[in-house]
């Protein structure tokens, strides 16, 4: 009995698998439509790519030609209908289903984070969890899906090839790009649209951007600040200190055009729109040899590239501004992007620009409401625009060409009325200017072998009509860079593992300064004009959990017949499965920087003009650069630890901004910059919170000054940020966020001796420079994000923000004057941040 039963329930069990595998056969649709056509003698009309990717089970072999139909009918999403005994049309039926995939790296099947699906000639679309898993609903059946994940290449496929009865999730699987070595390692880095690269640079995807405190938009050089070792000493964006450097240290390049210029309203507002930015690449440390100039950081900027063959575009306004942009296909090759803001603040003034107002020129002859009897007034304004020609020859040979415009005006009227009541008007004036112009040859003349031809001009103008009524003064000054450059890329693969990397470039850079005065009679008028030749050669591989990227750029300057050779190196070693070290290294100059002057340029609200170096007292300012670090990533989880040490050589006095008894000597000398950078970020499909903190020491050496050794101006030891990222609702977000630094240092004026006469003048007497530290910076910001939901081609979002939540009364520099009162006493100076400051955008997208 007991062996009847095992021999039952073996031919039961095998009975079942072959009758499992018998009825889950399936096979692709073609091959099944060439078995009808034989069996019963008909013909299908049909597109292949209709029915390529659809897979069923056979239809039963009793079934009639009219049984069989209807099974493809009810099978697929494809209509067959017969037209005659002999003939039968399938067509796509139009309706909508319900989609999902997983979306897998080629490579190791591992899942794909933040991979992009977009439904073509829409603006639909999502992207990919931790699990590399989407879902989209109510999705056309004949619609094509456009995958997408940076480094890899992308596919599209049609909505019915995720298509199945048992509605389980189609799994895709996406192949690394050839050329691309330098992966991103970390997809969701404090918020969508951030993530990390193997070689310690960050990626800002200005389109997949999601929400950072306080902001409203992608701002570029905002968001780049929520990253440790990246701050602004004094909260404006024309200030980035990246471990500790000026701002004239930051290589800015947009769309490989260097730029000069980096904020509207002087230094509030990045000038950069974001909504054609595709993409921002912040480098501090390690960086390619095929860049030099920013001996503290880079940062590339690129717009769209892609020709979509879609018309799309977007419109925005905020309290500040609004803006616009457009992608205009015009054939199947050529494409044109255009872009333009403008600021409606010299029609309508809001709270938001009060507060920038005040905070912009609070140190400043515009912010001045009364001058004994002159009564001021201002009005300002800013715009920018961007254009880009996309001409694709052939898919091996793609032309580019771009402009970009960024312009900030500020018109100043000053009125005295006399003792015998008449009144006297004067105008004054500042505007500001980046103009650049670039285009690009890229040519892929075999798989293992591409060039990239670049040339650009850039030019920077900034000019003031300042006339002083009381001294019937007039100064006029003016500030130009004109920049041209020609760059030749040349990539070999080598091995799918190793390429190299040569090249050479070569820059012309003019700049000219000039001041005019009239009572008394003064001019003065300077042009320098500086050639560079540089040769740059590096190698990059990447192999399993190995990355190295090792270069060398030499660089010529015709004019000093100076040479100067710069290493670079960046490697990153996984030692266990979810831990890797990294060590990064560099060599750099720059031949331009910006001197400061507190005391009469340009109104007092731009403080700063390019000049060029000389070799004799403007030397070309030279880096050395090291730092070592730690790397954890599992999963949604991110712990990053780092150690720096910077040296800066060739700096001026005058180019520091001192607030101290060095602030009219001339002086060269070098800052040493170290200290420690951590992050810990924990990420999940419905929040993100995120934890830094930067311990740096950052001290001036000038040997001709007593002390020769003091606190640098941006010298901020600790500096803590905390933020939150949660989704609410589907449609809703919300982000909070916290920002603690110690103060900057200051100078006092020597205590019973605060100010002392040099001839006929008088000037603060100070004591032992940066002595002094102001009070901690603490600030609370918010922001959120609402999607609203208007029709399926058009994305709109309303996004509210609010600067310094609780009104925090912060000040972010202090100075002495001399009390014009009593010429023995020293007035105390503060220059005070934002104050609660609340923003609000309204953006449409289609």
């Amino acid at each position: 009995m007991t062996l009847t039963r095992c021999i039952f329930y073996i031919l039961f069990f095998f009975t079942c698998i072959s009758y499992s595998q018998t009825t889950t056969a399936k096979k692709p649709l073609p091959s099944i439509l060439n078995s009808i056509e034989e069996k019963f003698d008909v013909k299908f009309s049909y597109s292949v790519d209709d029915v390529n990717n659809v897979v069923i089970e056979s239809p039963s072999p009793q079934y009639t030609l009219n049984q069989t139909i209807a099974y493809l009918n009810n099978k697929t999403l494809l209509n067959f209908k017969l037209l005659n005994e002999r003939y039968i049309t399938v067509s796509i039926v139009n309706k909508t289903i319900d989609i999902c995939g997983i979306i897998l790296a080629q490579e190791n099947n591992t899942p794909l984070l933040g991979a992009t699906i977009i439904i073509t000639n829409t603006q639909i679309g999502t992207a990919t969890n931790y699990s590399g898993k989407f879902k989209l609903t109510n999705v056309p059946s004949n619609a094509t899906l456009s995958i997408s994940y940076l480094g890899y290449a992308t596919k599209q496929l049609k909505a019915n090839y995720f298509f199945n009865e048992e509605n389980n999730c189609k799994t895709i699987i996406l192949k690394e790009t050839n050329q691309e070595l330098n992966p991103i390692t970390i997809t969701k880095f404090l918020t969508t649209g951030l993530q990390k690269r193997i070689d310690g640079s960050t990626v800002l995807n200005t389109e997949k951007f999601g929400i950072l405190p306080g902001l409203i938009e992608p701002d570029i050089l905002e968001s780049i600040q929520a990253l440790p070792g990246i701050e602004s000493a004094n909260e404006s964006i024309a200030n980035i200190n990246v471990r500790g450097g000026t701002n004239d240290q930051n290589l800015m390049l947009w769309d490989n055009i260097k730029m000069y210029h980096s904020g509207h309203f002087f230094g509030l507002i990045s000038a950069y729109n974001p909504y054609l930015t595709n993409k921002v690449i912040v480098s501090k440390n390690g960086t390619s040899s095929a860049f030099s100039d920013g001996v503290s950081s880079t940062i590339n900027m690129f717009s769209k590239d892609h020709i979509t063959n879609t018309f799309s575009g977007g419109a925005g306004i905020n309290l500040i501004s609004a803006d616009a942009f457009l992608q205009i296909p015009i054939s199947k090759k050529l494409e044109f992007h255009v872009s333009g803001r403008r600021s409606f603040t010299d029609y309508y003034s809001t709270p938001t620009y009060d507060n920038y107002f005040k905070r912009s020129f609070q140190d400043s002859d515009i912010n001045t409401q009364e001058i004994n009897q002159s009564n001021t007034s201002s009005n300002f304004y800013f715009y920018d625009y961007s254009a880009k020609l996309l001409f694709n020859l052939n898919p091996k040979h793609k032309f580019r060409a771009n402009i970009i415009g960024i312009f900030n005006n500020l018109d100043y009227a000053e009125t005295l009325t006399d003792t015998n009541q008449e009144t006297t008007s004067k105008n004054s004036y500042l505007s500001q200017e980046n103009l650049g112009f670039g285009g690009n040859w890229q040519a892929q003349w075999s798989k293992k072998f591409k060039t990239k031809l670049i040339a650009y001009s850039s030019k920077y103008t900034v000019e003031a009509d300042d006339y002083t009524v009381q001294t019937d003064q007039r100064l006029q000054q003016g500030n130009e860079v004109l920049e041209t450059g020609l760059k030749l890329n040349t990539h070999v693969l080598v091995s799918n593992h190793f390429s190299l990397l040569n090249g050479y470039q070569f820059n012309e850079t003019g700049i000219l300064n000039k001041t005019l005065v009239s009572n008394p009679s003064y001019i003065k008028e300077k042009k320098d004009v500086l050639l560079n030749h540089a040769f740059f050669t590096e190698g990059e591989y990447k192999k399993n959990s190995t990355y190295l990227r090792l270069g060398v750029r030499v660089n010529y300057f015709q004019k000093f017949n100076k040479l100067l050779i710069e290493p670079r190196l960046n490697f990153r070693q996984n030692i266990f499965k979810h831990l890797a070290v990294k060590l990064e290294g560099e060599f750099k100059n720059q031949s331009t920087t910006q001197i400061v002057d507190f005391q009469d340029d340009f109104l007092g609200v731009e403080n700063r003009r390019w000049i060029l170096a000389n070799q004799e007292n403007i030397p070309i300012t030279t880096s050395k650069q090291g730092s070592f670090g730690l790397e954890f990533n599992k999963k949604n989880f991110h712990v990053d630890l780092t150690s720096f040490y910077k040296k800066v050589e060739g700096i001026t006095a005058s180019n520091q901004g001192f607030y101290n008894n060095f602030q009219y000597l001339n002086a060269t000398g070098n800052y040493t910059s170290k200290g420690l950078e951590f992050l810990t970020n924990v990420t999940a499909a419905k929040y993100s919170t995120w934890l830094s903190y930067t311990y740096s020491i950052n001290n001036y050496f000038f040997e001709s000054f007593t002390p020769k050794q003091f606190p640098n101006n941006t010298d901020i030891r600790h500096s803590i940020s905390l933020a939150f990222n949660y989704n609410i609702f589907k449609r809703l977000q919300i982000s909070l966020g916290s920002i603690y630094r110690t103060g900057i240092p200051y100078t006092k004026p020597l205590e019973d001796n605060e100010t002392i006469q040099v001839g006929s003048f008088y000037q603060v007497n100070y004591d032992v420079p940066n002595k002094e530290n102001l009070d901690p910076f603490i600030r609370f910001d918010a922001s959120l994000n609402y999607k609203l939901n208007i029709s399926k081609k058009v994305q709109s979002s309303l996004r509210v923000g609010i600067k310094n939540i609780t009104n925090q009364d912060n000040v972010i520099n202090r100075y002495y004057t001399v009390d014009e009162n009593n010429k023995q006493k020293a007035i105390q100076v503060d220059n005070k941040s934002l104050s609660f400051t609340p923003n609000a955008s309204l953006r449409f997208n289609f």
